[in-house]
C-alpha cells in the first residue's frame, strides 16, 4: 500500500506544496510544530534515510537548505530546525521547523488540527521568498 506521502504526491490526497521537481517535493505539515513547518519528501517511496542513494540525499539537503533559508527570511525565527525521525510515516522525509527554542521541536506539542488558509498563507510566503 502506498504511503500517505505517496498519495499526496500523486494528488490522491490534498497537499499544500512549496516545491516540486522531478526528484522531490515539499509541502506544509498538517500537524505542525510551528507556523511554516514544512516537509521535504523524495518522490521515491524510501522508508529509511540511510537507504536513500547519496545523490538523492544530497539533492534533498540542497532543497531543504533553500526552503530553510526562505522560512528564516519570512518567519523570522532564530533557527530552522531539521529532523529526520522516520517513525510515523514509512516514507523518508525531512522536517523543517521554524524554531526559537529547543522546546519548539517537541513532537508531543504538534497541532492536531490546522486551518487550510493558514497552510496556504505560509506556503505562499515560502514560495515568494524562494522566487526572490
Amino acid at each position: 500500500m502506498a504511503s500517505v506521502f505517496t498519495m499526496i504526491i500523486k494528488g490522491d490526497l490534498p497537499g499544500t506544496f512549496v516545491w516540486e521537481d522531478d526528484r522531490c517535493v515539499a509541502f506544509m505539515s498538517i500537524n505542525p510544530l510551528a507556523y511554516g513547518h514544512t516537509l521535504v519528501v523524495p518522490r521515491d517511496e524510501i522508508d529509511q534515510w540511510l537507504d536513500v542513494p547519496s545523490d538523492l540525499r544530497q539533492h534533498l539537503f540542497e532543497v531543504a537548505g533553500r526552503i530553510g533559508a526562505a522560512q528564516k527570511q519570512v518567519f523570522g525565527s532564530q533557527r530552522i530546525g531539521m529532523i529526520i525521525a522516520g517513525f510515523e510515516v514509512p516514507h523518508m522525509h525531512i522536517h523543517l521547523i521554524p524554531a526559537n527554542t529547543m522546546s519548539d521541536m517537541d513532537f508531543s506539542l504538534a497541532s492536531d488540527s490546522v486551518d487550510t488558509a493558514d497552510l496556504e498563507k505560509a506556503a505562499e510566503s515560502i514560495k515568494s521568498a524562494l522566487e526572490s
